[in-house]
């Protein structure tokens, strides 16, 4: 097996996207759709995916809107009975959808971390294991897991959410090594900070603040997650920013602890 196998199309497809009512994981909707992709969308927020539906026509007839909460068993199967209904199989899945928490962990409650994980590991795990069979059914079946540059190097006062952004990581990596040998590629794209709502929905901020310096667009970022899908790249690191603070870490870790430890 090549490092870069032959390029992936969306063009007929059947892809589940997960946080898909903003964000990310909304323009990545979008723009499978005009490759060619039927979409089926999931989020919490029911109002927010018709809305994003009736946008215009093209989007109506081929975004398929399945509102729930991720961490609850019947929505995993909710999504499975949608895939069934379509086709039988599903070619990709985006596990896009989280949550963030900003704060000392020492003064934070034990709910904080249990949620974070909840939502930002163990839902799109448990998806994932629910979708396996149908993506192996496709013949040409796509996971990718969008993370991000904090389950590569640690921050200070983001502890549980780049412990959940290291798990998706590690689980990631691991995931693919199983299943590389059955016909399905495992892509991880880690952006840093997205100009989005993402941390307008925070668990717990404890009236801290998340700065946004150097970010992407959501457009761009569903844009360079697309082409890393496309050809098939097992892992992407977003940005030069994202890049300098990952490789900074692999290389210097005692001046990355220095300057952290400062902040």
């Amino acid at each position: 097996m090549t490092d870069r196998p032959r390029r992936w199309s969306a063009d007929g497809k059947l892809a589940v996207v997960t946080g898909a009512s903003s964000g990310i994981g909304q323009c990545l909707a979008k723009q499978l759709v005009r490759r060619g992709c039927r979409v089926i969308v999931v989020a919490r927020r029911e109002e927010r995916l018709a809305d994003l539906a009736r946008e215009n026509q093209f989007f109506e007839e081929n975004l398929i809107a399945l509102a729930g909460d991720l961490t609850e068993p019947q929505t995993r199967q909710r999504i499975v009975d949608a895939i069934c209904e379509e086709r039988g199989h599903v070619d990709l899945l985006v596990n896009n959808a989280g949550v963030g928490a900003i704060g000392a962990f020492e003064t934070a409650s034990p709910e904080r971390l249990r949620d974070v994980m909840e939502v930002n590991f163990f839902a799109p795990t448990e998806l994932t294991r629910s979708l396996l069979p149908l993506l192996k059914a496709s013949g040409d079946g796509v996971i990718c897991n969008i993370s991000s540059v904090l389950g590569h190097c640690a921050v200070p006062d983001k502890s549980e959410y780049c412990a959940s952004k290291f798990a998706m990581h590690g689980w990631t990596d691991s995931l693919r090594a199983e299943l590389q040998s059955q016909g399905l590629t495992v892509t991880l794209v880690s952006p840093s900070t997205t100009r989005s709502e993402f941390f307008n929905v925070l668990i717990d901020s404890e009236g801290a603040s998340s700065k946004s310096v150097g970010s992407w667009s959501p457009d761009r970022v569903a844009a360079a997650t697309i082409r890393a899908i496309e050809r098939r790249r097992r892992e992407v690191i977003l940005s030069l920013g994202g890049k300098a603070l990952v490789y900074a870490d692999r290389l210097f870790p005692g001046l990355m602890a220095w300057i952290l430890k400062r902040r």
